[in-house]
């Protein structure tokens, strides 16, 4: 089970959005134009044959969570979720984040490097997800706001995120170590690795968990190098959902491709949180995935026991995939 998130307490946040797309703002260099007829990546974690009967939804996208001890499992994992795999690695306390900064946890990353080689076409690849979540074991932070010492730090987080990011790409050695140099950390050996089409999704909460300084988003960055893709999760639940984080989120890194890697109604039929999320896509061009959580009988984000939102998917979601 994954572990729930905190509340949107942190709503009281007083970070606002100057100026917006909406308000005039031109889009950014390099971000394809915002127009109606523009496609996203749409996805889903679960039954994809029986969302698209609840929505009407193609979902290239299949999400899933991969265990730092999965790493045998590798080539099954990415079958099982085409077209476009999109994998969040999670280390469940088997290994800290300075761990696999200092090359200690490379066995799995070196699997998940040959098997995206071998997989061939595009995948997401999404380290240590939520990373500013105290839930998170890779988190700075406890729920309390004290700190979980060096082995466990933002600066130890952010090589173990870079390192991640390195060896799934791949390359000649030479070039793959000289990055690894450059960051203070060891090497992989003189073994190339074959080059992939990864693209590695940074995905933090908008608010910390706790929400301190120190556990900010960007505390969490790793650098433009080794991101692809800046993400967010967005939940609606009873106390409501964080719109302002997300925006600032969105505007803080303008020159990366944006996602929302996990979004859905926390036991609500609310469709216009729905609703609200299609105008968002629609009128933020830079962003490029949506990813829905999740299509599990029973679960408390089905939207079989949320009509009303189902039907607000089908006019507002639906029409904006590929």
């Amino acid at each position: 089970m994954r572990a729930p998130r905190p509340s949107t307490k942190y709503l009281g946040a007083t970070l606002l959005l100057a100026v917006t797309l909406l308000l005039g703002a031109g889009p950014t260099a390099g971000a394809p134009p915002a127009t109606e007829a523009r496609k996203i990546q749409l996805g889903i974690v679960g039954d994809a044959g029986r969302f698209a009967r609840q929505t009407g939804q193609r979902s290239p996208i299949r999400h899933n969570f991969v265990g730092w001890d999965q790493g045998n499992h590798w080539p099954k994992i990415l079958a099982n979720l085409r077209p476009v795999p999109m994998v969040a690695l999670k280390t469940g306390g088997s290994i800290t984040p300075l761990a696999i900064a200092q090359g200690q946890g490379d066995g799995f990353l070196l699997q998940l490097n040959s098997a995206l080689a071998d997989f061939g076409g595009l995948v997401y690849v999404r380290p240590l997800p939520e990373m500013n979540g105290h839930w998170n074991d890779y988190c700075a932070y406890n729920k309390d706001g004290s700190s979980r010492g060096p082995r466990h730090s933002t600066a130890a987080f952010r090589k173990a995120f870079a390192r991640s990011a390195i060896i799934a790409r791949g390359g000649p050695a030479r070039q793959v170590n000289a990055k690894l140099r450059k960051l203070g950390l060891p090497g992989i050996g003189e073994t190339d690795l074959p080059v992939t089409k990864a693209r590695i999704v940074w995905n933090p909460q908008g608010y910390g968990a706790p929400d301190v300084p120190g556990n900010s988003a960007k505390a969490y960055y790793p650098g433009d190098a080794y991101v692809d893709v800046v993400a967010n999760d967005l939940y609606r639940q009873t106390t409501g959902a964080a719109w302002d984080a997300n925006e600032a989120l969105y505007q803080a890194y303008p020159r990366k491709a944006y996602g929302i890697a996990e979004w859905g109604l926390w036991g609500i039929d609310d469709p216009s949180f729905v609703e609200k999320m299609g105008a968002f896509v629609r009128t933020h061009p830079r962003v490029e995935l949506l990813a829905w959580f999740n299509s599990k009988p029973g679960s408390i984000f089905d939207l079989a026991s949320k009509p009303r939102s189902r039907a607000a998917y089908r006019k507002h979601i639906t029409p904006l995939g590929r």
